[in-house]
């Protein structure tokens, strides 16, 4: 078990190097905000499209398929149960749907001659067209509303997380970090701590594989002693595991306790005297490509994006 190789979300890919990691990092994260908002107020034949488009990127880009089969396998799994359970739920309207025709088409009134003439009305296939009900076995019912909600859903939570992910897979913590310290700069002059802020994303940014190292280390160790889970019992089981809970936040405080003293030991004592420039972001061909598209992209939500 190996919980820095296993854990499919997050990661980042440093080789091969694709045309996604050369993109300026705040080209690609103003992207990123492009994909969590637009979605927003938007139908569902956006919301597919987003979903396409982030699988359409993918393999274009030339990401190993080692490494994205494993997360948009089990993301696309994960999608496709909450469509179906919420297609299959009810609807939350509480309304017993009738065809506003009957199934057999009858004549009810016959017209007079004397009555002026009107314009016919629509046939009765036309009228038929429309249904509520889409599928209807019992127990299960498929309505208009609840598979539109089930389609909305599904892709929202396919675009926010592969879309997060894919953000993450193609740039380092550190240009992440750059970027919001960049995009952030007019904040200075509401004396928002810029600096502080990146500085403490970045050393998150770094704690994850400390905190998932510690983690794995600790089950670890409680699975080579065997113990006999049936034979503790729930209490027992329960004091392993808090025991294991303190260890690890133990572990955790003496970690950041020495990432402290490194900083320390190092010359980091304020933003203003001691400042690393990790990345010199400048804008090339590549990105202002990329912010043409985006530009587009923005034009193509609003002509065909927008509900109705």
């Amino acid at each position: 078990m190996d919980l820095l190789r296993s854990l499919p979300i997050g990661l980042y890919l440093e080789q091969p190097q694709t045309w996604l990691h050369k993109l300026d990092p705040r080209v690609k994260l103003i992207w990123l905000m492009s994909f969590l908002t637009t979605y927003i107020l938007a139908n569902n034949v956006w919301r597919v499209v987003l979903v396409v488009v982030l699988i359409i990127t993918t393999l274009i880009a030339r990401i190993p398929r080692r490494v994205w089969q494993q997360q948009m396998g089990w993301l696309v799994t994960l999608c496709f149960l909450v469509l179906v359970i919420l297609a299959i739920s009810p609807d939350g309207l509480g309304i017993k749907y009738q065809p506003r025709l009957p199934i057999e088409q009858q004549v009810l009134t016959e017209k007079s001659a004397s009555t002026p003439s009107t314009p016919p009305p629509l046939s009765a296939n036309k009228q038929q067209r429309y249904k509520y009900v889409l599928f209807d076995k019992s127990p299960v019912k498929v309505t208009r509303r609840s598979l539109d909600l089930a389609i909305s859903v599904s892709t929202m939570v396919f675009t926010l997380i592969y879309s997060s992910n894919l953000y993450l897979l193609t740039t380092a913590p550190e240009e992440i970090t750059a970027a919001i310290e960049s995009l952030m700069q007019p904040l200075r002059r509401l004396k928002v701590p810029v600096t502080e802020i990146t500085l403490t994303l970045t050393l998150s940014l770094r704690f994850i594989p400390l905190v998932l190292e510690e983690i794995q280390n600790l089950i670890r160790s409680v699975m080579t002693r065997a113990i006999n889970w049936k034979k503790l019992g729930l209490k027992g089981a329960v004091k392993v595991w808090m025991l294991v809970a303190q260890r690890l936040l133990e572990n955790l405080l003496l970690r950041a306790e020495q990432m402290a003293s490194a900083m320390t030991v190092r010359g980091f004592t304020t933003p203003s005297t001691h400042r690393v420039q990790w990345h010199d972001l400048r804008l090339r061909r590549g990105d202002w490509l990329a912010i043409a598209m985006l530009i587009l992209f923005w034009g193509v939500r609003l002509a065909i994006g927008t509900e109705v």
